[in-house]
């Protein structure tokens, strides 16, 4: 159970292309979030990995997270995630404990378990944290890439009940894909806090819920830009990976029946609306969930919309009390 708590806002990054945009746009307008979501009171930045895919930039978070990090002063920056079963333990500790040695206190290390087969996915994270020197009390074991470095802190991510679980055996920190698969976030949560509790014997941190989020300031604006996530969205689900549509794009589209069905499907996992609606879900939802934190994922096809959105989030929040009530998992 989460205890009453303040909500604290953070973002996750995808790096979106829109259509008539490059990858290129895209990740300089990721640089450009970062910098305004540190003065806006964002609490950390995560960058995802995606590859292959025409609709997102970020290919390699850990480069994009190293470059915000020089771009910012004080937010927690880091990876949402780093895809584990593609590369070596040793290397994913190498890169993340220089990191951590020149941007100390300020370094998340979020790891996710798709890109490749999964079934060693445990021990991966586990000679991770060894690495690191996550694991015991904090002696060098001779086999630390670096034990002086201020060490990284590690996430687990996941969208179903075997990543919350590991990440509580592991006393880990741990983050929901709310925005991918709503239906499973409390019982995963549940799952995280009762294992963390068990194997540490203290309460746990509570978990974040990664939600996906458009506001913008009027209803009609905000169900155009929800459009033109839910067209792509749609396409996506159906073979069609493509730049996000304009919302103009989206609202003249003539949605086949299957598109229109797979929208249906994903609309329950967007929050969307004006400030002050967007404000009263996000808080009942982190209250259902008796989370503190909510890590905000926005696709716009023109990077000034999601600029904007955000800017109208850390705003309405600014202005407003946010106060969640626990939850009962």
């Amino acid at each position: 159970m989460a205890s009453s708590a303040t909500l604290r806002l953070s973002v996750l990054d995808q790096s979106p292309i829109g259509a008539g945009f490059s990858s290129a746009d895209a990740l300089h307008a990721s640089v450009e979030l970062a910098q305004a979501a540190e003065e806006l009171g964002y609490v950390r930045y995560w960058t995802a990995e995606h590859h292959g895919s025409p609709g997102f930039a970020g290919t390699a978070p850990e480069i994009l997270a190293a470059i915000l990090l020089a771009h910012t002063r004080r937010m927690r920056v880091g990876t949402g995630g780093v895809l584990l079963p593609r590369y070596p333990p040793a290397k994913v500790a190498e890169v993340f404990g220089v990191l951590a040695s020149v941007f100390p206190r300020r370094v998340d290390l979020g790891l996710g378990r798709a890109g490749g087969p999964a079934h060693d996915y445990p021990q991966r994270v586990r000679a991770v944290r060894l690495l690191l020197g996550l694991d015991g009390d904090g002696t060098p074991t001779g086999t630390d890439v670096s034990p002086a470095a201020v060490d990284p802190r590690m996430w687990l991510l996941g969208a179903g009940l075997d990543s919350g679980e590991l990440a509580g055996r592991l006393g880990t920190d741990y983050a929901f894909a709310h925005f991918l698969v709503p239906g499973p976030a409390r019982a995963a949560l549940a799952s995280y806090r009762a294992a963390y509790t068990e194997q540490t014997g203290r309460p746990s941190p509570g978990g974040v819920l990664a939600v996906r989020v458009v506001t913008a300031e009027s209803e009609d604006r905000a169900e155009a830009l929800v459009q033109s996530v839910l067209l792509w969205r749609s396409r996506k689900d159906l073979g069609e990976d493509l730049p996000l549509p304009t919302p103009e794009e989206a609202l003249a589209h003539r949605w086949t029946t299957l598109e229109a069905e797979r929208a249906v499907a994903r609309r329950d996992s967007l929050v969307w609306g004006t400030p002050d609606q967007v404000h009263r879900r996000l808080t009942a939802l982190a209250a259902e969930h008796g989370v503190d934190e909510v890590m905000v994922n926005t696709l716009t096809c023109d990077p000034a919309d999601r600029l904007t959105s955000y800017r109208l989030l850390a705003e309405v929040f600014a202005d407003r009390p946010r106060s969640v009530a626990p939850a009962a998992t």
